[in-house]
């Protein structure tokens, strides 16, 4: 067994609490306040003192394209492998990849590196929790930096082959709810799978229709979607109304502006998750890349299609974690959007996204500036 003693150990809404962390066979065994270290105490346990700093759970993002050169969507397990060491030294020990708007056996090649690469995930890799697909069922009006060559109207025959194909692990499914079939198909794939309002133009009352009919989340929040009115709430407004839709966030300081990051946490209360939406960009030099099969040039922390349109980001979910913390947001909840919200979207918070006895030791290290001094997967701690 190992101890990590002389810790400032985060409890969600309770905040950061003094103690030590009990870890044995990758799991958590205990979390011990200071005041009872001494009495829980074994001679024959490992000891590693973290000197006053704050411990968070692993961050979990499910929604992220790519980083250090590769992108979920080009098929490759060396790729999907390098996004996953990249993540774990930033912090984020479990993720969703995330794909594009593509053919069918573009996507069925990429599904199939995150089967591969769950069975044989690298010691110091982030898991797979499961996998996002974003597009290809997306208005044209709205999509954004999604290849419209490849748009889709619903097709729930097609997405169940997909989902087959890769053993069930897709958990979030977007879909343009104003779109012809797209009810029907919300009706049908929600028992089975999270559907979320992405890439829209729909109108309030398409939006509630979707929200009734099963879908419960929202695709990066005010971005490819109407913007809020007071005649036309959209997509926002009939999101904000329900209690169980949450909402993603990208808190880069470019895709939201940090007086709308603070909206919006106060118009979803307990239902933001952050997210990176990170391309292959990601820890990258300015240059030119690829995102479906369009071209994508980073320029200053900003990438963009050669038309301009903003595209994904070059941030991790580590950096727009402490960006909310810098706009404002209380840190609780701040951490709270980027660990067990997340985890919660795709069913993986029994494993992941809080210190809890019985779930993998899958934790980072701060310090009180929120500079990562280390990060743990199942008890071991990896290079950064």
């Amino acid at each position: 067994m190992t101890v990590f003693t002389n810790a400032c150990l985060f409890q969600g809404k309770k905040g950061f609490v003094k103690g030590s962390l009990r870890v044995e066979d990758k799991r958590i065994v205990g979390i011990v306040p200071e005041e009872q270290e001494a009495a829980g105490a074994k001679k024959d346990e490992e000891r590693k003192d973290l000197g006053g700093m704050y411990v968070l759970p692993g961050l979990v993002d499910i929604h992220t394209h790519g980083n250090s050169g590769c992108d979920f969507s080009d098929g490759s397990v060396e790729g999907l492998t390098q996004m996953g060491k990249y993540l774990a030294s930033h912090g984020i020990t479990s993720f969703a990849p995330t794909s594009m708007t593509l053919p069918y056996d573009r996507l069925e090649a990429a599904f199939a590196t995150a089967v591969d690469y769950g069975k044989d995930r690298p010691e110091a890799g982030a898991r797979i929790i499961g996998i996002n697909m974003e597009g290809p069922y997306f208005s044209e009006k709205k999509k954004g930096a999604q290849n419209s060559r490849y748009l889709k109207l619903p097709d729930a025959k097609g997405f169940l082959a997909l989902q087959e194909g890769c053993k069930g692990l897709v958990r979030i499914v977007d879909i343009a709810p104003e779109l012809e079939g797209a009810e029907a198909f919300i009706r049908e794939i929600s028992p089975r799978c999270r559907v979320s309002v992405a890439h829209t133009d729909a109108s309030y009352e398409e939006a509630v229709r979707a929200f009734e009919a099963g879908a419960s989340h929202v695709t990066h929040l005010f971005n490819a979607m109407p913007l809020l009115h007071h005649r036309n709430p959209g997509v926002i407004g009939a999101a904000w109304e329900r209690d169980d839709v949450t909402a993603e966030l990208i808190c880069d300081g470019l895709h939201v502006h940090p007086s709308m990051v603070r909206l919006a946490f106060r118009m979803f209360p307990g239902r933001i998750c952050l997210i990176s939406d990170s391309l292959r960009c990601c820890g990258m030099p300015d240059g030119v890349y690829e995102l479906g099969g369009q071209e994508v040039i980073l320029k200053d922390g900003q990438a963009r299609l050669a038309n301009g349109t903003l595209a994904g980001a070059s941030s991790d979910l580590f950096e727009d974690m402490v960006n909310a913390i810098r706009f404002g947001i209380p840190r609780e909840e701040a951490i709270m959007a980027a660990t067990i919200r997340p985890a919660q979207q795709v069913g993986a918070d029994t494993e992941a996204g809080s210190l809890e006895v019985g779930k993998r030791a899958d934790f980072i290290v701060c310090d009180e500036n929120w500079s990562l001094k280390g990060v743990y997967i199942d008890g071991i701690r990896i290079q950064l």
